[in-house]
């Protein structure tokens, strides 16, 4: 990307050897701006230092007289990856398209985030199944590489986290607009990195906007009895509701300052509604 304070400049220089066709000496593309020849010179080197621009030896206006070969330059061939993103566009086009599929959306993003949640840790040593303290430890080293600003909460000296607070969300606006998309999709990542390291335990639930600027993830034992690791019930009085009030299909938009009934990310339901413990 050409950029600072020398941008426009630089940019006309980089122009000027894609619009020539074919390589470049430092006169020829002085000539054609109508600049000096060093100024040209810096621009280049600089360009060639940003990856836009090669340098090579070759042909062009043959030099006078013995010597090294003349020096010209090239646009590096590509496109320009100095650009503009749209990435956050791209993510709403198809969480609108998954979202459209109905009923079986947030099953389908819950196992897609299971899938990379098994993808983005490594796998213990063979015979050897990490305690759930080791694996807890794992994972927040894991959800803060990828920018959710964890922090365990609960246990003690000898036991795992009960739960881990969340104080940034990377996929914000997302889980704003499609929070019965993107919250379950970020609670299987979180099952799924666990069940890679064989871990004791797993993540069952996760409280979008617990406090005005935190998330909460509870953790519990993977044994299916339903209890967390310090024995308090998976799914209670405060089980995490997914993102206020659920469209039908617990995949549209959501507000998430809303306080009346919702689903949970783990499919269990929201205040006001009977709990099923799984």
């Amino acid at each position: 990307m050409v950029s600072g304070r020398e941008g426009p400049r630089r940019r006309e220089v980089l122009d000027v050897l894609r619009a020539a066709g074919g390589p470049l000496g430092v006169a020829e593309t002085a000539e054609r701006i109508g600049v000096h020849p060093n100024t040209v010179r810096f621009h280049l080197d600089a360009l060639v230092a940003e990856g836009l621009v090669e340098r090579r030896s070759g042909p062009g206006r043959p030099r006078q007289g013995p010597g090294r070969p003349r020096t010209v330059y090239v646009p590096t061939p590509g496109m320009d990856r100095g650009g503009a993103r749209g990435y956050r566009l791209l993510a709403r086009m198809l969480l609108s398209r998954l979202a459209a599929q109905g009923p079986e959306a947030r099953a389908s993003a819950m196992e897609t985030g299971r899938e990379w949640g098994g993808v983005l840790v490594d796998p213990p040593q063979p015979c050897r199944q990490p305690t759930a303290e080791e694996a807890a430890a794992s994972l927040v080293a894991l959800l803060d590489d990828l920018g959710f600003d964890p922090t365990p909460e609960g246990g003690g000296a000898d036991r795992p986290p009960e739960r881990i607070r969340l104080r940034h969300c990377p996929f914000l606006e997302l889980a704003e607009e499609y929070g019965g998309l993107v919250c379950p999709l970020h609670l299987g990542l979180m099952q799924g990195a666990l069940a890679r390291l064989r871990a004791p335990l797993t993540a069952n639930g996760l409280e979008p906007f617990a406090t005005p600027d935190s998330c909460l993830a509870r953790l519990a034992h993977a044994d299916g009895d339903g209890d967390g690791p310090g024995g308090v019930p998976a799914h209670g009085p405060d089980s995490v509701p997914v993102n206020g009030p659920a469209d039908p299909h617990g995949t549209g938009p959501a507000d998430p300052h809303a306080t009346g009934p919702a689903d949970h990310a783990d499919g269990s339901a929201g205040p006001g509604r009977k709990a099923v413990h799984r």
